[in-house]
Parts: structure tokens; C-alpha cells; sequence
């Protein structure tokens, strides 16, 4: 019953226009090529764009004190879900990231 509650809660927050905002940190500990921060930002944004049309430019990439992944205002759902686009997006870096 709670989940079902939880559910019409979700779905209404959503309904009045509620955001996903997906949040990625990279620990400062490894850095990253220059450049690597925007164009991994710009190609997470791209893909999950293609799965979830309503989140253009919701994503975040940046260094903090450890790796780590945060979305909100998703469905458990769809955080598993951006969760392996990001897993996808990572491990595809040399189809993707140009290092000039």
C-alpha cells in the first residue's frame, strides 16, 4: 500500500513539471584528461536525452572528494537505468572522447 502511495506521489510530482536532475562526481584523487569533464557531461547528456526526452541539460559532471552518482527526482527505476547509462557511457569512452 505505502508503495502504491509512494507511486501517485511520484507520478503527481512529475505531472507538475518536477525535473530529474542527474549529478556524476569524479574523485579529485583521478584526474581526468583535459577536457574529459565537459565532453563526458555533454555525451552522458546526450544518451540519457535519447531515454528520457523531457531531461535536456539536467546533467552534471564535476570533481569531488569521490566518485559518485546522484539523481533526483526519478523513479528507482529509472536511476537503475541512468545508472547503467552512465556505466555505458564510461566504458565507451574511447568511441566518444577526442583528446587533442
Amino acid at each position: 500500500m505505502l508503495y502504491i502511495r509512494f507511486n501517485c506521489i511520484y507520478i503527481q510530482y512529475i505531472q507538475q513539471g518536477a525535473i530529474m536532475r542527474i549529478e556524476v562526481t569524479i574523485a579529485k584523487t583521478s584526474p581526468l584528461p583535459a577536457g574529459a569533464i565537459d565532453a563526458l557531461a555533454g555525451e552522458l547528456s546526450r544518451r540519457i536525452s535519447h531515454h528520457f526526452p523531457e531531461n535536456l541539460g539536467n546533467v552534471t559532471v564535476r570533481y569531488a572528494t569521490a566518485n559518485n552518482l546522484s539523481v533526483i527526482g526519478a523513479s528507482k527505476e529509472d536511476k537503475e537505468r541512468i545508472s547503467e547509462i552512465l556505466q555505458e557511457t564510461w566504458e565507451s569512452a574511447d568511441d566518444w572522447f577526442i583528446n587533442e
